[in-house]
């Protein structure tokens, strides 16, 4: 394993969230490896988190890539953003293999503020340019098709759910084959995050919290977000239990059985992590890296079987399909509440 040295940063304060591996064999194949977990002990316990596993990369017969598709462009400019001497290495390297069958597309950010073509990089601005060039046609899905928003973590997001949330990125994650980057009908949204009950009832019980972080400063004020939120339930790949720390966005037909598209990323719901438009839609700025891959089929009028396990043209998602909606009483976990309740094991939650 190779360990780099410290990535250089502007004074700003900046969050390094991506999660990937970049593995070398000793036959020459490359293989990348991008997943929701950190490398902590307690990522890898009795939680549910997501792994994406390339094939192994064939090295190129003669170091030069003629058919250097995107994925291969957007990783090495990913990697060259963190300015980082010992990523030079692997940046040569991966110049060397062939990633033309990794059958996925990158989405990820990069800290600053972007603009014109650079806007179309990174962030959900990004996935907006990816959605209208490889994602559903219109006329295949309709506003009838929910994006859902999965993840562990909520940020800050505005005092309205228009300020941002069904706003501009909404309108990315509604984004169709052909419509460009301008604005669109956007879809209806569902979220799912853990309530108190289902951290509560959890295989760590309430120290699974630890690994949720939403602030109640946020969770006051933006109450808003319970009217789309549903309860993490995943009983159906016994992992209801298992609280999630996996993040997936996706948009699923209204009968649950279609998938149009699938992205597995360390994003969580934030304008950190997602980036945030300014200076009237000329920039959009961004707090932290972050990595994932998108799942499209072959073409905009084609669609993947949801199914419990994946193969060629089927996908699943980590949460039970149709979604459970938030009750009345239900209310999403906050990790800096008091919780005097005890939960499954007998455990309070009192942090300091």
């Amino acid at each position: 394993m190779q360990i780099l040295g410290h990535l250089k940063t502007t004074k700003l304060c900046y969050c390094f969230c991506s999660k990937m591996m970049l593995l070398a064999y000793q036959d020459g194949g490359l293989r990348i490896v991008i997943h929701t977990a950190n490398l902590i002990s307690r990522d890898w316990h009795q939680k549910t988190q997501g792994v994406w596993v390339s094939r192994k990369f064939p090295k190129l017969s003669n170091d030069v890539d003629l058919h250097q598709t995107g994925f291969k462009s957007d990783l090495l400019e990913y990697l060259s953003a963190y300015r980082n001497i010992g990523l030079g290495e692997w940046v040569e390297r991966i110049k060397k293999h062939d990633l033309s069958e990794a059958g996925v597309n990158l989405v990820a950010s990069v800290p600053g503020g972007h603009c014109g073509r650079d806007m179309l990089k990174w962030g959900h601005m990004k996935l907006r340019k990816l959605l209208s060039q490889h994602g559903p046609s219109s006329s295949m899905v309709s506003s009838g098709w929910p994006v859902i928003g999965q993840f562990s973590s909520i940020g800050s997001l505005g005092p309205s759910s228009t300020h941002w949330l069904t706003g501009e990125w909404l309108t990315s994650l509604s984004a169709t084959h052909g419509t460009g980057i301008t604005a669109t009908k956007t879809a209806k949204l569902n979220l799912v995050f853990p309530t108190v009950e289902n951290v509560q009832n959890s295989l760590e019980g309430y120290p699974a919290g630890g690994s949720i972080p939403y602030s109640s400063q946020n969770a006051h004020k933006q109450a808003y977000l319970t009217n789309y939120m549903c309860q993490w339930k995943a009983a159906s790949v016994g992992r209801s239990r298992a609280s999630p720390h996996i993040k997936t966005y996706a948009r699923v037909s209204d009968d649950c059985s279609k998938l149009s598209w699938l992205l597995l990323t360390s994003a969580n719901l934030s304008k950190a992590a997602w980036g945030g438009l300014e200076k009237k839609g000329t920039q959009l700025k961004i707090r932290s890296y972050e990595i994932g891959v998108l799942f499209t089929p072959k073409d905009e009028n084609s669609s993947y079987s949801l199914s419990k396990c994946s193969s060629n043209n089927q996908m699943r998602v980590p949460y039970d399909l149709p979604l459970t909606q938030y009750t009345a009483n239900d209310q999403p976990w906050v990790w800096d509440n008091k919780y005097l309740q005890p939960d499954c094991l007998g455990q309070v939650w009192t942090p300091s």
